[in-house]
């Protein structure tokens, strides 16, 4: 082997690879400093050094090395950090690019890497089977909280998460596309470029830096009479070129969602040693696709024999990764062990790269004829009909013991490293995702996809197309372009053996990993058996095999093979477990992206905002708006100011600001039909210039909104919601508009934001705003109570409705957002002047009280019908549908002794009752007491002189008159059940 210079690593390897010895990086790895090349992964520096020990295992804290070359690794979870406040763990090591200055570091160890005080558990592995902590923390029961429970917490995760706020910014991006295509490789590449040539927009994704997928690894491979990876990047730059195509390179699709939504995450800087201040760390790329393209290859698996999780034993495309791609030998002495051709193919590229092959141990005893006549031809010895039964080496392996397969005679075999291959099991994670159904292929033992929930199609190795040609042919069809290429690869993907025997040696000494993050081993697998865990996903979860950060992409096959096996079943009968998003763990800052500090949480201000604040407003969060609470004037604290309102808007009136409220323009031929169906009651015969109080259920029958509805014309409806509810209520809408009402003809759209909304409530409501209206007669008779009209106002378009949320005589002037302040400030000092006053919402909510009005989400809780709140009178007797109809038929929906919302009067006036607290019959009853309600809300009344209360109590309504106690901590309070409407009761106020 001849090796390049010391800097760069002993085990590089002069003239092999694709990076260039000009460009290097310095990192450091548990503080010791490396030198690396532009383009190494952490993984592949450290082998160039000669570092296989990068970490320890979660459980048992075993030695561990690096496995794999990509996303499946489960061992290498390191540590990465820039600077202090830059650091992130569980990064895995194979994918993570080497970047200069670097601070690497290895995890879930104590005190050091090499000397981990911790792996004792190792000795006690007997006490640590699968299940122990099923049996082990369910007694006593007092122990979990003081024992167990501050133990697992101290000795879960991996990693340790950083303290320090992230100082980098995260983006997001929504794309469309006709064609999405997962995954670089021939497959992926060949399908993107079909597509594109018809003229359809296509989105090319890809995990790694470059596009090639195994041609990473396969050297051999060769198409259109070049070399496969020179191709692929060749392919690459047309791509890129055309206008059409989007090509993302280090970017994973992690998750596959319903109607072709797919999540992305790009690392956009995670490799750049000193990333401009513009870029973002990592890109959250949410795309909506009219078809997939699933081309996301196969994984390799490893060989299950006693030790095999020791540091210096990896897949062998890992080693074939290593060292075609980035010029590292994984050892210098290297074994094998396979049951799979492609194994043969690593072995002949490290031996030409002058690596020894210690010899290439064959668990089949006959493989294929022109491997082992290469083997010979390289000087190869080859052990077919053999298995490795165990291994030697405490931080590194130094041996292997290999036997005949059912023979006793073993020998140790020196190596310093040891390539496995158990076959390849086609990656089907996304496809699982989107909910296809797969099917088993028994003659490669492996999983295919099969019965498919969306427009997405699956190609090459991921779809058990194995010849390279095949798969060329296949993806060009499914691209529909019309291209010619050719292909040529030197083995086939088939074949392979799942699960295999732990090894010599008594089965309590013997640890043959199956989930190596997690710990698990074959024995582990057939102990779930024996206890009784007949389905796959019960045995996972009493082993926690294919639980840990890799999702089992390793382990999952293994596992459903061992217990397979043990229950006498084909591996098909014992099922699948369940692929989850995301593929990959996302960072939280690539999903939170910008939503974080003042953006978190972000607080809307109404138009109004700065002049309310100027007028001394205390505000309070309504959702995510920032509302009026109550007008202190100097002296006065809440419940001083929101008394003087209650009185001065019953007595003169109150400007009030109702731009939060949520709107929405429903428009179409078929908008009255729509709300016909959306709501209780009805519209068609609603007249234009007129508006109703409209109530909305669910399907169960229980009231989700309400609100004021106007017709401004015959095919157009403003439809007024709670604050809160205007985004449910929306959506709400659309989702009945687009699965069950196609057919009608309606446009939806939010205006909530572009309408400012200025209320003057009181007897002199018609008198403030009178002079700034034009082209409305604002009389009783040509402008009643529930009126809407579309005017001006100060020179501005405006819509006015006559309603009222007060039960005084009330107006409500909307107009574009951009007006809102000028006309609030022109009203606010005309009624200023006639003796009016602002109000906020505390006092707005009393006003409502004392008429009875409720509010949906405070006087009901989710399980309240229309004739619970006293509203039977705006559910259409009529109406042969809406949604809800049926629910509200329910036996237990119109059975007696429900829940009704009634009004409650302390026997002690002053006396304000809790919201929310419990009512009873009798309050000497035994504990516990039987309930029969709650207090819904509670307000002193200035304007009724006592306190005034609504609640929700079981047949509230027979209960008039009668007497009942809301018990609380150091007293009884008696009140009675009355009607809800406390003042005005003939209602004569609100028509003025």
């Amino acid at each position: 082997m001849s090796g390049s210079p010391n800097n760069l690593g002993a085990f590089r390897i002069k003239g092999a690879g694709r990076l260039t010895p000009a460009r290097t990086a310095r990192f450091t790895f548990d503080g010791r400093s490396y030198t690396a090349m532009e383009g190494d992964t952490v993984a592949s520096a450290l082998l160039a050094h000669g570092v296989h020990l990068v970490g320890r295992s979660f459980k048992y804290h075993r030695p561990r090395g690096i496995l794999s070359a990509g996303a499946e690794e489960p061992n290498a979870l390191i540590d990465v950090a820039r600077d202090a406040a830059r650091r992130q763990p569980n990064v895995r090591a194979t994918v993570q690019e080497v970047f200069d200055g670097a601070k690497i570091a290895s995890q879930n160890r104590w005190p050091s890497l090499r000397f981990d005080v911790s792996a004792f558990n190792d000795l006690l592995s007997p006490f640590f089977a699968a299940g122990f902590y099923y049996k082990t923390f369910m007694w006593p029961k007092e122990a979990w909280a003081k024992l167990y429970e501050p133990f697992i917490r101290r000795a879960a995760g991996l990693g340790v998460a950083p303290t320090e706020e992230d100082p980098d910014h995260y983006a997001s991006r929504y794309a469309h596309c006709d064609v999405l295509v997962a995954g670089a490789g021939v497959a992926g590449l060949t399908a993107a470029l079909s597509a594109a040539s018809t003229g359809a927009s296509v989105i090319l994704v890809d995990e790694q830096p470059e596009v090639g997928g195994a041609l990473h690894f396969d050297a051999a491979a060769t198409i259109d009479g070049q070399n496969g990876y020179d191709w692929a990047q060749g392919l690459a730059a047309k791509l890129k070129a055309m206008p059409n195509v989007t090509v993302l390179t280090r970017t994973t699709v992690f998750g596959y969602y319903n109607h072709g939504f797919l999540g992305l995450v790009e690392r956009v800087s995670d490799h750049l040693a000193r990333p401009g201040r513009d870029l973002p760390r990592e890109r959250l790329w949410q795309v909506r696709a009219k078809r997939v393209i699933l081309a996301t290859g196969a994984i390799e698996r490893h060989m299950v024999f006693a030790n095999n999780d020791r540091p210096g034993i990896m897949l062998a495309s890992a080693a074939r990764t290593f060292l075609n791609h980035h010029g590292v030998a994984v050892g210098k002495n290297v074994g094998v062990y396979t049951a799979h051709d492609s194994a043969y193919e690593a072995a002949f590229d490290l031996k030409r790269a002058g690596v020894a092959i210690a010899a290439i141990i064959d668990s089949r005893s006959h493989p294929g004829d022109a491997v082992l006549a290469e083997a010979r031809s390289l000087g190869i010895d080859v052990l077919t009909g053999h298995s490795v039964i165990n291994t030697s080496g405490r931080l590194r392996i130094s041996s292997m013991t290999v036997a005949r397969n059912g023979g006793s005679n073993a020998r140790k075999i020196p190596v310093d490293a040891l390539i496995v291959s158990a076959g390849w099991t086609p990656s089907v994670h996304l496809f699982s995702q989107s909910r296809g159904k797969l099917r088993f292929d028994e003659q490669n033992q492996r999983f295919l996809p099969d019965i498919y929930a969306q427009d997405c199609v699956s190609i090459g190795a991921c779809n058990g197309t194995d010849d390279l040609s095949d798969l060329i042919d296949e993806a060009i069809a499914v691209g529909g372009g019309s291209l010619t290429l050719s292909g040529e690869n030197r083995f086939e993907w088939t074949g392979g053996m799942i699960g295999a025997a732990e090894g010599a040696g008594p089965e309590t000494v013997v640890k043959a990993f199956i989930d190596f993050q997690h710990d698990v081993t074959a024995k582990d697998i057939r102990l779930a058996v024996r206890e009784g865990m007949h389905s796959i996903e019960h045995i996972k979860r009493f082993t926690t095999n294919g639980m840990a950060s890799d999702q089992g992409k390793l382990s999952n096959m293994h596992g459903l093979a061992i217990a397979s096996e043990m229950l006498g079943r084909p591996i098909p009968k014992v099922g699948l477990t369940t692929f989850r998003a995301p593929y990959t763990p996302v960072t939280y800052g690539t999903l939170v992206a910008h939503s974080r500090g003042p953006l978190f949480d972000p607080a809307r201000r109404t138009p109004m905002h700065d002049l309310e604040a100027a007028e001394g407003a205390e505000f309070e969060d309504v959702g995510n708006w920032k509302r009026a609470w109550y007008y202190p004037k100097r002296g006065e604290d809440m419940l001083a100011a929101v008394n003087r309102e209650c009185r001065t808007v019953r007595e003169v009136a109150g400007v009030f600001n109702g731009s939060t409220l949520g709107k929405i323009e429903v428009v179409g031929p078929d908008a009255a039909a729509f709300l016909n169906l959306i709501y209780t009651n009805a519209w068609d015969t609603l007249k234009p210039g007129k508006c109703r109080y409209g109530i909305m259920t669910r399907e169960d029958g229980f009231v989700y909104d309400d609100g004021v509805v106007g017709r401004l014309a015959e095919d157009r409806f403003h439809v007024t919601t709670t604050t809160g509810g205007a985004p449910r209520v929306l959506h709400h809408m659309e989702d009945y508009l687009q699965t069950e009402f196609p057919h009608l003809r309606v446009w939806l759209t939010s205006t909530t934001e572009q309408w400012a909304v200025i209320a003057v409530q009181g007897p002199k409501a018609r008198e403030i705003i009178q002079p700034f209206v034009e082209g409305v007669d604002l009389s009783n008779e040509a402008f009643p109570h529930m009126s809407v009209a579309e005017c001006s106002v100060m020179g501005v378009s405006a819509r006015l409705f006559r309603v009222s949320f007060t039960g005084e005589l009330g107006y409500e002037i909307n107009v574009p957002a951009d007006y809102g302040p000028a006309v609030w400030k022109a009203i606010w000092e005309r009624a200023e002047d006639m003796g009016a006053c602002l109000y906020g919402t505390e006092t707005m909510h009393v006003l409502r009280a004392e008429k009875g009005y409720i509010i949906v989400g405070q006087d009901t809780d989710g399980t309240v019908t229309p004739d619970d709140a006293g509203l039977d009178w705006a559910v259409s007797k009529k109406k042969a549908d809406f949604v809800g109809i049926r629910g509200l038929k329910r036996p237990d929906l119109v059975r007696e002794g429900r829940k009704q919302l009634v009004g409650l009067l302390t026997k002690d006036p002053a006396e304000v009752l809790e919201e929310g607290a419990q009512i009873v019959a009798d309050p000497n009853q035994p504990k516990p007491m039987t309930m029969l309600g709650h207090v819904t809300s509670s307000y002193w009344s200035e304007n009724c002189g006592r306190s005034i209360a609504l609640a929700l109590v079981a047949g509230g309504r027979a209960r008039m008159g009668e007497t009942l106690y809301v018990p609380m901590k150091d007293r009884t309070i008696e009140v009675e059940v009355t009607d809800m409407v406390f003042f005005d009761k003939q209602g004569g106020r609100i028509h003025g």
